[in-house]
């Protein structure tokens, strides 16, 4: 398992990210959270198997204009069981 947190730069505001990567993430059966910040850019962070957390960013990027993603690998949780929606604005 690896947990890693993202910075999405880019058209990732007011454009269904935040459910979209939700929805991604039941299928490939990651855990986490993904939220907006003020300034523009959406915060995630995603725990599971490395190759599903490549597909998660693949299909991330294939739907959405990313220009830039900061990654930082994270310690893993011990017990996480679904991926949230943080935050609606």
């Amino acid at each position: 398992m690896t947990r890693l947190h993202f910075i999405f730069h880019g058209e990732v505001q007011h454009v269904g990210f935040r459910y979209t990567a939700y929805y991604f993430t039941r299928q490939l059966y990651i855990t986490g959270w993904v939220d907006n910040l003020s300034d523009g850019t959406v915060e995630m962070e995603a725990q599971g198997n490395p190759i599903q957390l490549q597909k998660l960013l693949s299909k991330l990027k294939g739907q959405f204009r990313i220009d830039h993603i900061e990654v930082e690998k994270l310690e893993t949780l011990p017990y996480e069981r679904k991926f949230v929606v943080r935050g609606y604005g």
